[in-house]
């Protein structure tokens, strides 16, 4: 099974290239590169999330696992958040830095492995999560994310049915007590849960 994307130095050899995408109604140019995740085009599943998405102007979110930074990126340049960016991979962040630039966006740029160098709280967390890093991985996004959350703050997750929605679904609930779907769009789910007082 091939994780390398969700390794700190991907070690295979450079392949780096631009790709203009159309993101929330906007046109982005991005460059990726090989042992990065969707390094040909912006991944069905986080066109999906990014289109299930409706943040408050100047509120801050935190996109774990950004990548090169597709997420984070288009939601500061066209719903104004505040973005926070984390990733294990240190090629997606020196592309995803990069890519903030090219864009004129400013967003705050942090290598961490998911939570472990992150301090303060959010008022939004998204996550692409790295399926094939694990369940372990993914259910760590899940189950911390309620310490980096503001109060009625929510974590949004997309996932692909095959890949372990249900469980992910159930690991929401267990920790917030609550979870949506927000949308199911060919087997992707996007998942919402809010941390209220009760969770």
């Amino acid at each position: 099974m091939n994780n390398m994307y969700y390794e700190e130095n991907p070690d295979s050899q450079h392949d780096r290239q631009e790709i203009n995408v159309n993101l929330l109604g906007e046109k982005f140019r991005f460059l990726t590169d090989s042992g990065v995740f969707s390094k040909k085009m912006v991944d069905y599943g986080s066109q999906v999330l990014l289109a299930s998405l409706n943040l408050e102007s100047g509120k801050s979110l935190l996109d774990v696992g950004c990548g090169y930074g597709p997420l984070g990126i288009s939601l500061a340049k066209v719903q104004g958040v505040k973005s926070t960016m984390v990733d294990i991979n240190k090629r997606a962040l020196d592309l995803a830095r990069l890519n903030a630039e090219k864009n004129g966006i400013k967003v705050t740029i942090i290598d961490s492995n998911v939570y472990e160098k992150v301090s303060g709280v959010f008022d939004y967390i998204i996550s692409n999560p790295p399926i094939r890093a694990g369940k372990k991985v993914v259910h760590t996004i899940i189950a911390e994310s309620i310490d980096y959350l503001k109060q009625n703050g929510s974590l949004t997750i997309v996932i692909q049915k095959k890949q372990g929605a249900p469980s992910a679904k159930a690991k929401m609930k267990e920790i917030f007590g609550n979870v949506t779907v927000l949308r199911k769009d060919k087997g992707y789910y996007i998942f919402r849960s809010i941390k209220d007082a009760s969770s």
